[in-house]
């Protein structure tokens, strides 16, 4: 059987960094909402020193090779685009926007100060703005990520205990191989483990363990080993 495990920490939910620019950033924090002020920095250093295997495609925005971009697709910079993505139709990304290889980005999906590891599908109409999201993630039809607090506050998660981040926009943080259902929403600052499944139409806040389904905010079952 898996061991459904609480992990909340920045290596414990991405265990596969596989960009050599990212990899010291991933490393050094102890949660992921530490990298979130940083990925700004990353990517202006990333522009002014270069990327093996990428060019620029505009000032601002660097691609590896072999991106699909559709005509209607927005890039606004700063932007780095790992190589055989594809971002579709409609696609918006609005600056900060780290993509990596093989991903996805949808007809009207929206991309704000986030990192998309490689294999992350966003590809139909999701908000993902302050957020990180694990290898081979996926996010179904229509499901969001919350990043702002009705009353603006800052965001705290909650976890094992209650985490004082100190940033007022946060959205959310999906382990690798994660799945969110159609038409989900995740309140600001939730975390979703490795491997775990996200029922569709779920409004979920907080943390959530990984190699589970999430059916309803209180009903967290384990999956079954095949």
């Amino acid at each position: 059987m898996f061991v459904n495990k609480l992990n909340i920490k920045t290596s414990e939910l991405f265990q596969n960094v596989e960009a050599d620019f990212l990899k010291e950033v991933f490393a050094e924090s102890e949660y992921p909402w530490e990298i979130l002020p940083q990925i700004k920095v990353i990517v202006a250093n990333a522009l002014e020193n270069g990327l093996e295997g990428y060019h620029l495609l505009k000032e601002g925005v660097l691609v590896g090779d072999n991106v699909k971009i559709a005509a209607t697709a927005t890039i606004e910079a700063p932007a780095i685009i790992g190589k055989d993505t594809e971002l579709r139709p409609g696609a918006f990304l609005r600056g900060n926007v780290i993509v990596g290889e093989k991903c996805v980005v949808g007809n009207s999906s929206e991309l704000k100060n986030c990192i998309l590891l490689n294999h992350v599908q966003v590809p139909h109409y999701n908000y993902v703005g302050d957020s990180i999201l694990g290898e081979y993630a996926h996010m179904g039809a229509g499901s969001i990520l919350s990043n702002l607090k009705s009353g603006g506050k800052n965001i705290f998660i909650h976890g094992d205990k209650e985490y004082e981040t100190g940033l007022r926009k946060i959205g959310g943080f999906l382990g690798d191989h994660a799945d969110i259902g159609c038409g989900s929403v995740l309140n600001p600052g939730t975390i979703i483990g490795r491997y775990t499944n996200v029922y569709p139409l779920s409004m979920l806040r907080g943390c959530y363990p990984e190699h589970s389904i999430v059916k309803t905010p209180t009903n967290v079952v384990d999956k079954i080993e095949e």
